[in-house]
């Protein structure tokens, strides 16, 4: 469970800080916007290294399915565009990767 809420929030803390940076350079936004989004790239990064794995690798590949998840949740609840069902299909797809890499029994 610890390691969901991790996920759960190094996916916020990453698209937020993805969007800041976008909001600068795609949508003209002040040059500060890049601030907190650097601040809040930083948390991710630090986040991810709570996860209980012994490998970055498998944290970081088991993170993806979170992430593509959250980053259509955000598609529909902060730039307002519903998911279609190919969208919501893939990231079913990846969350079922996701948890194999994650739960899978692997050897060391």
């Amino acid at each position: 469970m610890q390691s969901a809420i991790l996920y759960i929030g190094a996916a916020l803390a990453e698209i937020a800080g993805c969007f800041a940076f976008w909001a600068w350079a795609r949508m003209g936004r002040s040059p500060l916007w890049l601030i907190p989004g650097t601040a809040s790239l930083l948390i991710f990064a630090w986040l991810l290294t709570l996860v209980d794995t012994a490998q970055a690798g498998r944290a970081y590949a088991a993170y993806g399915g979170i992430y593509i998840t959250s980053a259509l949740l955000w598609l529909w609840l902060a730039e307002g565009v519903r998911p279609d069902r190919w969208d919501l299909t893939g990231a079913a797809l990846c969350l079922i990767g996701a948890a194999v890499i994650f739960f899978g029994p692997h050897r060391g």
